[in-house]
């Protein structure tokens, strides 16, 4: 899920860029130390997901994890997602430079916003997490597709169908997503819960404080 210089208008590039360099640096600013190391794995673990692609006529589809980023970084997804997509754009020119601010925004706003949802409804139990890990994990993808459908249309007819296309291509990869990150936050809980308290909680605790 990658667009490519060229596709959106001017407008919306340079609108993206502006966007996601704003939300780039608030992610940044809420990243903590201690935070780092996690940050570094799930930037890792998004940057290798997103390199298997698996066409499907004008498109392709792999997998995303912006619902799993978002449970388990919170706010701190939005950049650990920016920097996967810089590193896949310099190293294997997946997407571009100039949609860069395009494809951060796509990925990046659906990962906050799970991350939110996941620390809202996780409940106190490995169950109420592996539920909650699934619904936002497949919620995280469809938000991005979504996304990227509307960004695509902003290129005129010529990309309405590729963008009908780029939505439906990714409605298994929704429920493979929905599945992985329900039994991933199911066994990180039972493993290594602290590993699922995002800086939204941190924040809180210490607003409360």
């Amino acid at each position: 899920m990658h667009i490519s210089d060229g596709v959106l208008p001017v407008s919306v590039t340079i609108g993206g860029y502006i966007a996601g360099a704003a939300l780039a640096a608030w992610s940044a600013r809420r990243t903590e130390s201690e935070e780092l190391p996690k940050v570094a794995v799930v930037t890792a673990a998004f940057f290798v997901a997103s390199l298997i692609h698996i066409p499907l006529g004008p498109t392709s589809a792999h997998l995303l994890m912006p619902g799993l980023a978002g449970a388990l970084l919170g706010p701190v997804a939005f950049l650990a997602i920016s920097l996967g997509l810089l590193l896949q754009t310099l190293l294997f020119q997946f997407g571009g430079l100039t949609a860069l601010g395009a494809n951060a925004l796509m990925m990046g706003l659906p990962a906050v916003a799970c991350g939110w949802i996941f620390q809202k409804f996780k409940g106190k139990t490995q169950v109420g997490h592996a539920i909650a890990g699934g619904v936002t994990g497949a919620s995280g993808t469809a938000m991005a597709a979504i996304f990227l459908a509307l960004l695509l249309a902003t290129g005129g007819e010529d990309f309405f169908g590729v963008a009908k296309v780029a939505l439906l291509a990714h409605v298994p990869v929704i429920i493979v997503e929905g599945v992985v990150s329900a039994f991933t936050i199911g066994f990180l809980f039972r493993v290594k819960p602290a590993l699922l308290e995002s800086s939204f909680v941190r924040h809180q605790k210490t607003v409360n404080d």
